[in-house]
């Protein structure tokens, strides 16, 4: 790139994690320009130390002091009973100053919009924004900024910017540019809710993502050595690609850490701030690439699993999980060659070592699910050997090395005198920003002199104008002129203002004593300090005088915003009262707030999902049943990858069932990908399962609709956007919800609005990291990996021993799905009471017979032929791992 073009490109913005006070400062001491937190509830790193929602005035008049923005981050989804704290944070951040608000969910961005329109609203990754159609998507919700998903390439990027200017929408773009990566799709990994109840949606991430698994191909365990880490990437570090970043028009660069301590926020914000600055043409130095090495390293010791440049430079399966390791490592030593008398430990090294510096060593385990044996400790003393060798002996006392053999691997992990730099960078302080002053000077003989300032950049009201006691009166000496003046009057040390330029209206030759001067300097300033206090500083433009205008309560904002009609009250809006729609978003008992609906209004319906034509011949095989027993299926919706396959699946199942034969696509289309809805649209299905903002645009308007649960609809709030905005049919309810969850947001949404999966292998991770091409390939990505995911069987072992199948699609996503089949149907009884009646059964390896039985049981347990926990226990005798309530747990049964 050309100092041209780099001179060009807009310095983008540098945002910083805080995850504590500490931290916080610490971006503000090296250079962040905004920095983003979380408070104790409603953000994605629960784990972090956090602020209090009490904080956010404090914070924020301690950042606008300085100059830096402030973002909240409010990135999960929010349950049905939570919709009244939540909006009571949004007020909360809107009085004290909050810069932008970081949103996940749908309902939560539409009750912001309503309740605080003046708080910007910004998209979060977890919205998994991956186009152009997500970003108008996310335009459409009142958002000033979206985050992209870390998936994307600066290809992808080019190509998002090219989509958004030719949609004539202007969007600032803000991309992650360092920190951890995670394997799946933000807001699209299920994994810790499925095995643990801990939802990632809710900041409650379990890292299953860093744990060993085993390969299981075709049956055998797979041997892969060292690599066992098989979902662990490596850390993002696009310190490099700073200039490519600027000429792309990224808005903002966003360093990820808000579980991390000060110390790395402190290294990496510098590094960052650092690269940034050398952007400017001036700074392009011969010396700086020294320089450049010295910060490369200070990254990889702050903290660091492996560096490298996630999707940025394109997909590199092989490159972005190495399979090594998923812990803290540190610049990469080489490997152990011989052990020598003295407990000297000899490796070939390119990096100078020294007493004092850690290092550690590991030795493989037997169990591939075991992690590796790790041998750490200090560096005592350093020998050279010849061939550019180093002999080191650790300590201190006596350290075992017997596990160690030639080959183990070895990491520089500290360096205390980089730790001691940290700390002192960590630890410095930041003076609040001096504020510009236009000072305006004027007066006659005989008149008071007046001081009048018309406006103060980023400080709220204004004119301020201050006048002399005395009056102005012929000087016997030197006047009063602009040198004079200035100095006197510009001697604010000790202050937040500083006098940047003097505007003299004044005659020559006129006088006022030195002490006048003085005190009109005083009231002026005193007068500013009252502005200051009152608005909260500077950045924070008229914020309390917005707050003190007319807004919408947060009860009527609520009312507004629930659905058209709810299956707890009336059929209109207009006719629910306030109070009872309140009464419904606001529930989170495990009854609903409805009145049961009489199973003889509306027999319930049963969608099955396939996943092969096999399974859906056969259920085209199944007998034909009359819908008036209760016995028939009533829709089936195909998920195949294979485009030639479609329109065989519509013409089996043309005209089989009530609710016609329906397509589905994938969960995530990128700006290239476009080509993905075509063969959907070529099939001329009965209607589409919808999974992201491609579909919503070009399905809606083909065929009838239904949201899946991949649109994380979790409130009614979100679910109401969807059914009107889009048209839907129905959606399907978040599978982060408990079954309390559940049935609330079935209370707040209108009848038959809502579908439930009863069964299904909940999708764990779901990700743009392809292990067939990783593991069980020499390629890179889909253009030289052979296609082996059309080969082999692929499942992935845990700890615990279950096996989780994996999947490739038609994009070469993968997704590993439960072993474990999750079911509900012991709470089917009160799902019928509650008033759903849409159901849905996922099949995933099924066997044609398997397929047969499984819909014919889950058929029988909803016309109540038999009981819901006569369906579990048949599960738990059919599936050799048995199967799982998951969240959805009926009162009174475990899990």
């Amino acid at each position: 790139m050309s100092d041209d073009d780099m001179a060009a490109a807009p310095r983008p913005e540098l945002l910083s994690p805080a995850g504590s006070w500490e931290s916080l400062k610490a971006a503000v001491a090296n250079g962040a320009d905004a920095v983003y937190f979380g408070v104790e509830a409603f953000n994605a790193r629960l784990r972090a130390e956090n602020f209090r929602r009490r904080d956010l005035p404090d914070v924020m008049a301690w950042l606008h002091a300085r100059g830096v923005k402030g973002f909240l981050t409010v990135n999960v989804l929010v349950f049905p009973g939570e919709l009244v704290e939540a909006g009571e944070l949004l007020l909360a951040a809107e009085r004290a100053g909050v810069d932008a608000l970081i949103v996940q969910d749908i309902g939560l961005a539409r009750l912001a919009g309503l309740l605080t329109p003046d708080l910007a609203l910004h998209g979060s990754t977890q919205m998994s924004i991956t186009s152009a159609a997500g970003v108008a998507q996310a335009a459409d919700l009142g958002c000033e900024r979206v985050v992209l998903a870390r998936e994307l390439s600066l290809r992808d990027i080019g190509r998002i910017q090219a989509q958004l200017q030719a949609r004539g929408l202007g969007m600032p773009l803000e991309v992650f540019v360092h920190g951890a990566l995670c394997v799946a799709y933000s807001g699209q990994c299920l994994t810790s809710e499925a095995l643990g109840q801990r939802s990632a949606n809710r900041g409650e991430c379990a890292q299953a993502c860093r744990l060993p698994y085993q390969l299981i191909v075709d049956g055998v365990e797979r041997d892969l050595g060292e690599q066992r880490y098989l979902l662990s990437p490596q850390d993002l570090a696009a310190w490099d690609l700073l200039p490519q970043l600027a000429a792309a028009g990224v808005a903002s660069l966003k360093i990820e850490g808000r579980l991390k301590d000060p110390t790395y926020v402190a290294a990496v914000t510098d590094a960052y701030r650092q690269g940034l600055d050398r952007l400017e043409p001036q700074a392009q130095r011969p010396e700086a690439e020294t320089a450049a090495g010295e910060l490369r390293r200070h990254l990889e010791l702050s903290f660091s699993r492996g560096l490298g440049t996630g999707w940025l430079e394109g997909v590199n399966h092989r490159r972005l999980v190495q399979g090594r390791w998923s812990k803290k490592r540190g610049p990469w030593l080489g490997r152990l060659e011989a052990q020598e008398r003295g407990g000297w430990l000899v490796l070939a090294t390119a990096l100078a070592l020294k007493p004092g510096d850690g290092v550690v060593f590991e030795a493989p385990s037997r169990d591939p699910l075991a992690p590796p044996i790790e041998v750490g400790a200090r560096v005592m003393a350093v020998e050279r050997r010849p061939a550019g060798r180093l002999a080191l002996r650790l300590g201190p006392g006596r350290i075992d090395t017997a596990a160690l053999g030639p080959g183990s691997p070895a990491w520089l992990t500290s360096d205390p005198q980089l730790d001691k730099r940290f700390a002192r960078m960590a630890q410095q302080d930041t003076a609040e920003r001096r504020l510009p002053l236009r000072l305006q000077v004027g007066g006659r003989a005989g008149e008071p002199l007046r001081l009048r300032l018309e406006q103060v950049p980023g400080l709220a009201g204004g004119p301020w104008q201050v006048e002399s006691a005395a009056a102005l009166q012929p000087a016997t000496g030197a006047g009063l002129d602009a040198e004079r003046l200035t100095a006197q009057l510009g001697r604010l040390g000790g202050t937040r203002w500083q006098l940047m330029h003097l505007e003299l209206a004044l005659p020559p030759g006129l006088f006022l004593p030195v002490a006048q001067l003085n005190q009109l300097r005083r009231e002026l300033v005193e007068q500013l300090d009252r502005a200051l206090a009152a608005g909260g500083g500077p950045g924070h433009d008229a914020v309390e005088a917005e707050f003190g205008r007319a807004r919408l309560p947060l009860a009527e904002a609520l009312r507004q915003l629930q659905p058209v009609s709810v299956s707890g009250g009336s059929d209109s809006r207009g006719s629910n009262s306030s109070g009872s729609a309140l009464s419904v978003l606001a529930s989170s008992a495990g009854s609903p707030v409805s009145p049961p609906i009489p199973l003889s209004q509306t027999e319930p319906q049963l969608t099955v999902l396939v996943r092969s034509l096999e399974q859906l011949q056969a259920l085209v095989e199944l007998p034909e049943v009359p819908a008036a027993s209760g016995s028939a299926l009533h829709r089936v919706v195909a998920d195949i990858e294979h485009p030639a396959q479609l329109r065989q699946a519509v013409a089996l199942g043309r005209g089989r069932w009530p609710g016609g034969l329906w397509l589905t696509g994938p969960r995530i289309v990128r700006p290239d990908e476009a080509w993905s809805l075509e063969p959907l649209l070529r099939a001329e299905p009965d209607g589409y399962l919808v999974r992201n903002a491609d579909q919503l645009e070009r399905l809606t308007p083909q065929a009838p609709c239904i949201g899946d649960f991949s649109l994380n609809v979790a409130n009614p709030l979100t679910a109401a956007w969807f059914l009107e905005r889009w048209g839907l049919e129905r959606v399907t309810a978040s599978y982060d919800l408990a079954l309390d969850q559940l049935l609330a947001l079935v209370a707040g949404c209108p009848t038959g609005s809502l579908e439930l999966t009863l069964h299904q292998h909940m999708p764990l991770f779901h990700m743009e990291h392809c292990l067939f091409c990783a593991f069980l390939s020499n390629g890179h990505d889909h253009t030289d990996c052979g296609r082996p995911c059309e080969h082999h069987t692929v499942v992935l072992r845990d700890r615990s021993g279950v096996e989780h199948p994996l999947k490739a699609d038609l994009g070469c996503r993968n997704t590993l799905f439960n072993g474990k089949a999750q079911t509900a149907a012991e709470a089917i009884p009160q799902l019928l009471r509650s008033g759903v009646r849409h159901f849905r059964l996922e099949l995933l390896d099924d066997t044609p017979a398997d397929t047969g039985c499984r819909v014919g049981l889950y058929l029988d347990a909803l016309a109540g032929r038999i009981s819901g926990r006569q369906l579990w226990q048949q599960e738990q005798l059919d599936s050799r791992l048995g199967v799982t309530r998951g969240s959805l747990r009926p009162d009174g049964a475990l899990r």
